[in-house]
């Protein structure tokens, strides 16, 4: 038996899935800044691009953002536990931490060579964080898909600088 939905049915079930939802769009921040670092190899004056971006937190994007679905996603991280808030927060602060010591030694180093090696370095780093940002967020806040090894984001932040 096949039973009837209306539009409003549809709009409140829709609601209902989003309001219990993150939002991935704020992790474009972060794909933007990736997308620069890794552009700085190509081209040096990306780096002032670089240095222009700057991050910001999950609740202040969607504070600012027009997308239809912002107050849903800050919604749900508001409603996070607060453990997994402060542990995806940790992890996008090490994305920014990142971020800043790629520009901090693009900018102190001359050559492009070293640029390379920075860049190939901070890259594989960042797309490791990202993606368990992603998985946090796509997992509606699990802490475990999330965690991080700050050894090894030191470690390459150290690999970095070594350069």
């Amino acid at each position: 038996m096949v039973v009837p939905v209306s539009h409003q049915d549809v709009q409140q079930s829709d609601r209902f899935v989003a309001s219990s939802r993150l939002s991935t769009d704020y992790l474009n921040r972060y794909a933007e800044a990736l997308m620069l670092i890794e552009m700085a190899a190509l081209d040096s004056d990306i780096l002032s691009e670089l240095k222009a971006w700057k991050p910001i937190g999950y609740l202040e994007h969607f504070e600012a953002s027009k997308l239809r679905s912002a107050p849903d996603a800050s919604e749900a991280y508001l409603a996070l536990d607060p453990v997994a808030r402060r542990a995806f927060e940790a992890l996008c602060s090490a994305k920014d931490r990142l971020v800043e010591t790629v520009i901090l030694t693009l900018d102190e180093a001359g050559d492009a060579a070293s640029h390379g090696a920075v860049i190939e370095i901070a890259a594989e780093a960042f797309r490791n964080l990202f993606s368990r940002a992603n998985a946090f967020i796509n997992s509606d806040g699990d802490m475990e898909t999330a965690a991080y090894d700050k050894i090894e984001l030191q470690a390459a932040i150290d690999r970095i600088i070594a350069l």
